[in-house]
């Protein structure tokens, strides 16, 4: 028999009291006589903001996704809200994706804002969550809601809170939301809607966002071009089949092959094992399709539609999946050569990335003279860069998570306007006799060859957590010397601010907001970071390894070395 420990069943008698509905009484009462410790995982602790926003398993219970926990988070809000703009009516954007029980927690939200006397709008269907962003401004909101998981298994949904500017919650926004939220007991939630202040939104939106898509992913490629690039497109069950295939036939893309297995959105995703365009197994289906017809690129994008798979063909002309950074790369690189084309680059731009994705994108900025800021792993980061440097423009910006935003009219990850974009680049190389991959290869010979590998190590639960956090407590404590026969020259440890060199001793301040990252920086130019998930029960480890690439014709030697390099260190560290 489990014993529930006695802070623990403090929450659950809580919430047995006439506050909350009988249903949700009888469920904790049943898990309690014959679940014991699904309900301890349930009420441990409160769910928390991470880098995505709140993310967690549906059911009963504070650590749960639920009509309380969002509705509480809605109620305080709205207090926030009301504070932060005494004289006006506060507005609210809501949108949500094609996950179980999404559409009603919605709606859950919606009542909420509107019992507090806040104008909301909400989407009459699922939507991709860049639309969200891109419908806070248009609608002059103060803030968005989306309700995605993103591409977390079934059983998870989540909610994401957008501000003025588009962006994602950053500081001091995020703490003194929270604030306000803990603030706050479960009888304080305003339930009951005033139906006055909810409007319907679809149609209008959608066309202003897919206007705007396609002005900013389009360049001068011949109609010829588009007409002979094949392309098979999958939304894996998810929200991209309302805007993708619309937004590539404005673009003048016909030649585009569905996957009409997956065409239909679906909660439980019931073709894949996971709706994650990271997992080469999500695409399996869509590399089949391209297979039968021959396509030249291969794109899928995750249930909210913000983060896409990319694969292409190789110089064997076999189709390959490329990573995250390899995708960035090719997008950042040819709206760099789009700018500088245009005569666009005056030495006031930027393009933005993060800690933990390949350090080759400097290179190529500086080779264009742009400005290259890194920042905290999440695009809430790279937005607010926009909010914070108003004086440059920004060109576009990504993260090794697959995740790339082009242009500043949504100011998030966008897997439509990306879409787009990765077909452009597709096209033009193609019509100019040359391809994707070809020119991805080209960008290696002249900055040098990086190649990264992630390796996630999921820890469930409450001993998964403590197991993380153990982790990194030991990787403070006893930080590494030596990695595959490397010395470490400088450990940058993102939760102390502290960047420090080994040989030296020399300590320097980081100066970007904190965060539970260490990166190592080796003798060889190689880097291993180490980062507990914002978003899920997991430890993730990014190893960059590079060398000089001579030719396109030494890259199969040149990769083959730097994977068995990139191995040799994750063997070295235990990590396989």
């Amino acid at each position: 028999m489990i014993h529930i420990e006695p802070k623990i069943l403090d929450r659950i008698n809580t919430w047995l009291t006439p506050t909350f509905d009988e249903e949700t009484q009888e469920i904790i009462k049943n898990s309690i006589a014959h679940n014991p410790k699904d309900i301890q995982e349930s009420f441990y602790k409160d769910l928390e903001f991470g880098t995505g926003g709140m993310r967690g398993i549906m059911g009963v219970g504070t650590n749960r996704i639920n009509k309380y926990t969002l509705g509480k988070s809605t109620q305080g809000l709205s207090n926030y809200l009301h504070k932060s703009f005494p004289n006006e009516t506060p507005k609210a954007v809501i949108a949500y994706d094609c996950r179980n029980n999404s559409k009603s927690l919605a709606k859950v939200v919606a009542d909420v804002f509107s019992a507090n006397g806040i104008q909301v709008y909400l989407f009459e269907d699922l939507r991709p969550t860049p639309e969200l962003s891109f419908a806070v401004k248009h609608l002059n909101c103060h803030c968005g809601i989306v309700l995605t998981a993103s591409h977390n298994p079934p059983e998870y949904n989540g909610y994401k809170v957008y501000w003025q500017d588009g962006g994602q919650l950053v500081p001091p926004q995020d703490g003194e939301i929270i604030n306000v939220i803990d603030n706050l007991k479960y009888s304080d939630i305003k339930f009951e809607p005033n139906n006055a202040l909810i409007e319907y939104i679809g149609k209008e939106v959608d066309e202003a966002f897919i206007t705007q898509s396609v002005k900013n992913a389009s360049f001068n490629t011949s109609k010829e071009a588009k007409d002979n690039l094949t392309i098979v497109f999958t939304s894996l069950h998810g929200t991209s089949i309302t805007a993708v295939p619309e937004t590539l036939k404005r673009a003048g893309f016909k030649n585009v092959h569905i996957v009409k297995e997956q065409e239909v959105p679906d909660g439980n995703f019931p073709t894949v094992a996971s709706p994650n365009p990271e997992e080469p197994a999500a695409l399996k289906m869509a590399l089949e399709l391209a297979e039968k017809v021959n396509a030249d690129i291969v794109i899928g994008t995750d249930p909210d539609c913000d983060r896409l798979g990319v694969a292409v063909r190789n110089s064997d002309n076999e189709l390959q999946l490329l990573n995250g950074n390899q995708t960035m790369l090719m997008m950042t690189d040819f709206l760099l050569k789009q700018w500088k084309a245009a005569g666009k680059i005056k030495g006031k731009e930027f393009i933005a990335s993060t800690i933990v994705s390949t350090p080759m994108l400097n290179k190529l900025a500086d080779s264009y003279g742009v400005e290259s800021k890194i920042v905290l792993t999440g695009f809430k980061w790279i937005a607010k860069l926009i909010k914070d440097f108003k004086d440059l423009d920004f060109i576009g910006g990504g993260e090794e998570s697959f995740g790339f935003m082009v242009g500043d009219f949504v100011r998030d990850k966008d897997a439509v306007t990306s879409t787009l974009l990765a077909c452009e680049i597709a096209a033009l190389a193609k019509g100019n006799g040359s391809s994707f991959y070809e020119e991805l290869v080209k960008l290696y010979v002249e900055h040098g060859f990086y190649k990264e590998k992630l390796v996630s190590l999921t820890k469930k639960g409450i001993e998964g957590a403590q197991e993380i956090t153990q982790m990194m407590i030991d990787a403070r404590e006893n930080p590494l010397k030596v990695v595959n026969g490397s010395k470490v020259l400088k450990i940058e440890d993102y939760d102390l601010s502290i960047s420090k060199n080994i040989q030296t001793g020399k300590e320097t301040k980081i100066d970007i907001p904190k965060s539970n990252v260490i990166i190592y920086y080796l003798e060889d130019g190689s880097q291993v970071a180490l980062r507990p998930s914002g978003t899920e029960p997991k430890i993730k480890f990014y190893v960059s390894v590079n060398t000089k690439l001579n030719s396109a014709a030494e890259l199969k030697q040149t990769e083959a070395l730097l994977d068995a390099k990139a191995e040799a260190i994750l063997k070295d560290m235990k990590l396989i």
